[in-house]
């Protein structure tokens, strides 16, 4: 049987699920212009505000220089951002939460800028219950580079052979696996639990 000390949880898609359609429908009505954006400006802006450690407004400030004709768009986004994140995945949440009870040292990994975690806390309890939350924008850098997985491996005193990431990414995956961690993609809260079973870990 493998063994697995240490379980990392990727936040996004596998702990909390986005709908940012679903905040827009009264922002921008048309839905070929929703579409647009969120093509165009609503992923730049993530990637911009979570992986390169700018602060929103910073980041928002950028947007509207590239796009000075979605201002209004693009300061609705960061107003409207709670309404995106809807809800936690219910399954992942409890397979999470019966790992940390059972005893299993579980961390999670989010893309969250460190001003947007603060609000995410609030939303979410259940992000505070792990044995620590790490912010890649805080980091500087974007997975599935190398030194992302070794940074977590320093702070958080991980062995990476030991050490099973999930992540709904088949690149994070793999970048993981690079790394020398064990790793398995998530698809859903049913074959998460199965393939936790197959490693010999029960929740």
């Amino acid at each position: 049987m493998t063994s697995v000390k240490h379980i990392v949880f990727d936040i996004g898609q596998v702990l909390i699920h986005y709908d940012p359609d679903a905040a827009f429908r009264s922002v921008i009505p048309d839905a070929e212009e929703r579409k647009w954006f969120f093509d165009n400006v609503c992923t730049s802006a993530w990637n911009i505000e979570q992986d390169r450690g700018r602060k929103w407004p910073d980041a928002e400030a950028l947007l509207i220089a590239d796009f000075p004709d979605r201002e209004h768009h693009i300061r609705a986004f960061r107003k409207n951002w709670h309404q995106m994140i809807t809800h936690s995945i219910d399954g992942s949440v409890e397979i999470m939460r019966k790992l940390i009870a059972g005893g299993h040292d579980v961390t999670m990994l989010t893309n969250f800028a460190s001003d947007t975690l603060r609000e995410a806390w609030e939303r979410f309890p259940f992000l505070t219950e792990s044995r620590g939350v790490t912010v890649s924008g805080d980091i500087g850098l974007i997975k599935p580079d190398r030194a992302i997985y070794d940074h977590h491996v320093d702070a958080f005193d991980l062995e990476p052979s030991v050490t099973l990431f999930i992540d709904d990414s088949a690149k994070n995956v793999a970048g993981a696996k690079a790394a020398g961690w064990q790793s398995v993609q998530f698809i859903d809260p049913q074959t998460l639990r199965a393939d936790l079973n197959a490693l010999g870990i029960r929740v």
